[in-house]
């Protein structure tokens, strides 16, 4: 079509056209065409080394936190309604085929993916380059010899292949946490929906909030890119098990040490636990379910529900209820207001689902809907992709529907008739990136989680109480991980901080506490304490130094404090009131203070009561009580700074202090992190 636009990569800091038409790119619901793709003529090598050495260094240079800012303000630009994005995006959405309420999990879900690992990386991460996993290992009897692991950013490039059905949310949620671990992405989209993501990214260049080489676009075809691939690079690959499998067997994968995860072919189930009667709401919790994720996004989502396992005696009822909402599903243009279900992505895309739906055809029955023929609201049913619902209830024993995912509207109803054989009908689906139960029975749930979580990412399992917030069976949330075992490829994605992490490299050090507190940043036992006479809760946080500490005077802890204490708070615990049984407790022998108690003296001993920078005491972290305080015996602290990290947002900081209450022989009796909020100047208007 004549002045159709070929789509553009962003490569090497420039966009670059390929010099050929390229192929075209059909809207899913007209048949007209979009746009052309080809990458013809790309340099694949010059986009990693550019990724390499202009984009990863500029991220490794930035904290955590600034890096989880710049995510948060793609994530402002992209969805302020000033800047018009969301819109142009919700528009260029119709032409995949999918409804206003499809581009919303994709579009809006894309941007909330962003905010909330963006609010992560900054709440859960440390304002520095490296981040501390578990706690520290003591590795000699004398304590000058430690360990403790590390995670830092990986000099590589992280490429992500994308599936077609989310051109936004796919490119976003793989982005947000590989840019917060430091590495630079090349996005590699799905050819027919690529002229959607590439206005996104077109649009996040055009901000300017982003490093120049942290996000490159590579729009066309990937071949050769996976030669370009080093020892520290990573690939994110989500689409078919058939391509996952090409990429596995490349050189670069089972030779060069190139990382590669994959979120491929998921049968994923729904099952109906057996204490379900069809007078209660879990029943139309789980029909309701089955509908949705049969009809959102045209059923094209990774996560959608392929089997519907039902007790044998509600299986009539289920097929009823189902078809019974199907029905009422206008199927048609996405761009007209009555429609719920749109276009499949393309011609090509609803042949593929009618070969799968023929498939499943020779062990089931077709309970609803016609896959040869569609009733449209709108549109035109020989040039749009539009397929019709479609439900099949299988024989028993049937095999197809646990080799053969229809990835489109179709879903298949089998029945069991014990728990144990649910599980196993779940388990034959050979690894699923979610499962969902739905019950209202406890020990229903236990059993039947217990039996699928070793072949899930993840499950739901929902019912009448959680059924107001749950955010249903088919939606990845970007605080947990998505991804399963087997058959759904064995990637994880998101997780929170996980997702972070999953593109860093853990690494164990050895050293000295002194030189462990240097790698780290983070006050480590056993390495020096700096004490300057000057209280540190006088110091700002531009003054704090890890290290600085400050030794109490000791207190003694009286029997008449502890009577006071229990009188005072109800704790009445006989170790602290009655001496003959406190006596007879092989722990305490006699009356012993409150570890409470311990722990409020400690803190009259080490706070400066004076206004000062230390703004606020938010909690305590890992208390322990090691060593019982009786009466008469007393107690000192020794507070030092451990950890420092500046809020970018805020004109104060959260400094967390290693505490240690000793008694009079010099034994620790309590041991705990102090948590506070401390300005970052002080008088604040300094």
């Amino acid at each position: 079509m004549p002045g159709t636009p070929l789509l553009e990569s962003y490569a090497a800091g420039r966009w670059y056209a390929a010099r050929d038409e390229g192929r075209p790119l059909l809207d899913a619901g007209t048949g007209e065409e979009v746009a052309r793709i080809s990458s013809s003529g790309l340099d694949l090598g010059a986009m990693t080394t550019y990724a390499r050495t202009v984009g990863g260094p500029a991220l490794r240079a930035l904290t955590f936190h600034e890096r989880a800012g710049l995510i948060k303000a793609v994530a402002k630009h992209l969805s302020d309604p000033a800047t018009g994005i969301k819109d142009e995006l919700y528009d260029l959405s119709f032409r995949t085929g999918a409804t206003k309420r499809d581009s919303m999990v994709d579009i809006d879900g894309g941007f909330g993916t962003l905010f909330s690992i963006a609010s992560k990386g900054v709440r859960e991460m440390p304002n520095d380059t490296v981040y501390v996993d578990g706690g520290l290992e003591q590795l000699g009897r004398q304590g000058t010899f430690v360990g403790q692991h590390v995670y830092t950013s990986r000099p590589g490039v992280a490429v992500q292949i994308n599936a077609f059905n989310f051109p936004v949310w796919g490119m976003l949620e793989k982005l947000a946490p590989a840019f917060i671990a430091g590495m630079p992405t090349i996005v590699k989209p799905a050819a027919q929906t690529a002229f959607l993501t590439e206005l996104c990214v077109r649009r996040i260049i055009e901000s300017g909030i982003l490093p120049e080489g942290s996000l490159q676009l590579l729009a066309g075809s990937p071949s050769g890119l996976l030669d370009e691939l080093t020892v520290q690079d990573m690939v994110a690959f989500t689409g078919s098990a058939h391509t996952a499998g090409l990429l596995r067997t490349h050189t670069n994968v089972m030779h060069g040490g190139v990382q590669l995860g994959v979120e491929a072919d998921s049968l994923n189930c729904s099952v109906l636990g057996p204490d379900v009667t069809v007078d209660d709401p879990e029943f139309d919790l789980f029909v309701k379910g089955v509908v949705a994720e049969m009809t959102v996004k045209a059923g094209q989502k990774c996560t959608a529900i392929r089997r519907a396992i039902v007790p044998t005696a509600l299986a009539d009822q289920v097929v009823d209820a189902v078809s019974a909402r199907l029905a009422k599903i206008a199927v048609g243009d996405p761009r007209h207001d009555d429609v719920r279900m749109g276009a499949l992505v393309s011609l090509d895309q609803r042949e593929e689902v009618r070969k799968a739906v023929q498939q499943l055809r020779s062990s089931a029955e077709v309970a609803y809907g016609d896959p040869d023929r569609v009733d449209l609201v709108a549109g035109d049913a020989d040039r749009g992709a539009f397929l019709s619902p479609v439900l099949l209830r299988a024989q028993r024993g049937a095999v197809e529907p646990h080799d053969v995912e229809p990835f489109g509207p179709v879903s298949t109803v089998l029945t069991y008739d014990s728990l144990d054989e649910a599980v196993e009908l779940a388990a034959r689906g050979k690894g699923s990136l979610v499962g969902s139960l739905v019950t209202h029975d406890p020990e229903v749930a236990r059993t039947v989680v217990l039996g699928l979580a070793p072949w899930h990412g993840r499950i739901l399992v929902l019912d009448r109480d959680d059924a107001g917030e749950s955010t249903g069976h088919g939606s990845p949330l970007p605080m947990l991980v998505h991804g399963g075992p087997g058959r759904a490829g064995g990637g994880e994605e998101l997780g929170g901080v996980r997702g972070v992490l999953h593109h860093m490299q853990r690494t164990a050090i050895q050293a000295s506490p002194a030189m462990m507190t240097a790698v780290t940043g983070r006050w480590t036992k056993g390495s020096p304490r700096h004490d300057d006479g000057v209280h540190p809760f006088r110091k700002s946080l531009a003054e704090l130094r890890v290290g600085d500490t400050i030794a109490s005077e000791p207190r003694t802890v009286t029997l008449a404090d502890i009577d006071h204490f229990a009188e005072f708070t109800g704790d009445t615990f006989y170790a602290h009131t009655d001496p003959e049984a406190a006596a007879r407790n092989p722990l305490f022998g006699g009356i012993v203070a409150h570890g409470y108690l311990v722990v409020s003296l400690a803190a009259g001993l080490f706070v400066d009561p004076d206004p000062g920078p230390v703004l606020a005491n938010f909690g305590v972290d890992n208390l322990r009580f090691l060593t019982p305080v009786k009466a008469d015996d007393s107690i000192a602290v020794t507070l030092t700074v451990k950890q420092i990290t500046p809020r970018s947002s805020a004109d104060y900081g959260e400094v967390r202090w290693d505490a240690v209450v000793v008694n009079a022989d010099g034994d620790p009796v309590a041991t705990y992190d102090v948590l506070t909020l401390v300005a970052k100047t002080w008088p604040q208007d300094a």
